[in-house]
């Protein structure tokens, strides 16, 4: 055990974003371990949960692109799923126990695009009883296991998207964007209700999340394989691209590090800070005064 931990401490102070292609059948914290594992890195995170089930885009982020993860995890996602009409389950995909079902298995594309759109925009979803939620300290799915069920109350959530891509004789497959915490398994029973019916998840791929596109993502034995996994290491700042950037000379950087503000010209609110040779410093807020000041350094990844 002690030879673990020595060894633990010799992992490199490693920096910014590895895009996984999550494999179906392990969780999405497992799935970072194997990936931290290659890269030998000290402090690892993921940005948004993908069941056992699902397969996609993992952004796993590393030393101080910790930091910036829950700006990905608020971000909206795009995912492909599939969607099984007649048969409903009790955790709203192919992994639970059947709970119900119905025999309107087909329908028409006609009435798939009217029940889609009736989903699209700003809608309340509740939250299946099979989720990480808490209600009195309690996780959801720990109650459900139990055999138990309690009320939750509808959220706000934005179904920026929802298409058919194919209406096939035992399934239909949908492209959908949603916004955060947007359950797609819950989408897809209310989409059937829409339909007199009932339905279940059969799959799930996550496609996109924020700027960062399921094209660039790479698998577990592509990472294994790999001659230079450096290479496949994004700068944490590419996950700060919407925010305006600012570069510093000499004198603002010193200052903002030892915790001063400076005066500064500008529209937006928040800014990426770069030092005078385009180094990636961190996260400032600009007040209506023109004055900035330090929102967040990446000190770490800065001095390394």
């Amino acid at each position: 055990m002690a030879q673990k931990r020595s060894a633990k401490k010799n992992y490199p102070d490693l920096h910014g974003i590895v895009l996984l292609n999550k494999p179906k059948g392990i969780s999405s914290n497992l799935a970072l371990q194997k990936v931290r594992h290659l890269f030998k890195a000290k402090k690892a995170g993921h940005t948004g949960n993908l069941d056992p089930m699902a397969t996609g885009l993992l952004p796993c982020c590393f030393g101080d692109a910790t930091k910036v993860a829950h700006l990905l995890i608020n971000s909206d996602k795009t995912y492909l799923a599939r969607c099984v009409l007649g048969i409903q389950t009790d955790t709203g995909d192919a992994t639970g126990e059947i709970i119900n079902t119905s025999n309107k298995t087909q329908v028409t594309d006609e009435e798939i695009k009217k029940a889609c759109g009736e989903l699209t925009g700003d809608i309340e979803q509740i939250p299946p009883m099979y989720s990480a939620l808490h209600h009195n300290g309690q996780r959801l799915y720990d109650l459900a296991r139990q055999g138990k069920t309690v009320d939750r109350p509808p959220r706000p959530v934005t179904i920026h998207d929802f298409r058919m891509i194919e209406n096939h004789k035992d399934f239909i497959d949908f492209e959908i964007k949603v916004s955060k915490g947007t359950y797609i398994r819950t989408l897809l029973e209310d989409f059937a209700a829409k339909l007199r019916t009932v339905a279940h998840m059969s799959a799930l791929h996550r496609t996109q999340t924020g700027i960062f596109s399921g094209d660039d993502m790479l698998t577990l034995e592509q990472l294994q394989t790999s001659e230079a996994l450096q290479k496949h290491i994004i700068p944490m700042d590419q996950a700060l691209v919407e925010y305006p950037q600012i570069i510093l000379n000499d004198q603002q950087t010193q200052d903002l590090i030892h915790g001063k503000t400076i005066a500064c010209e500008g529209s937006a609110k928040r800014y990426r800070l770069y030092d005078a040779q385009a180094k990636f410093l961190g996260m400032g807020d600009l007040d209506k005064s023109g004055t900035l000041k330090v929102k967040k350094l990446f000190l770490k990844s800065y001095q390394g």
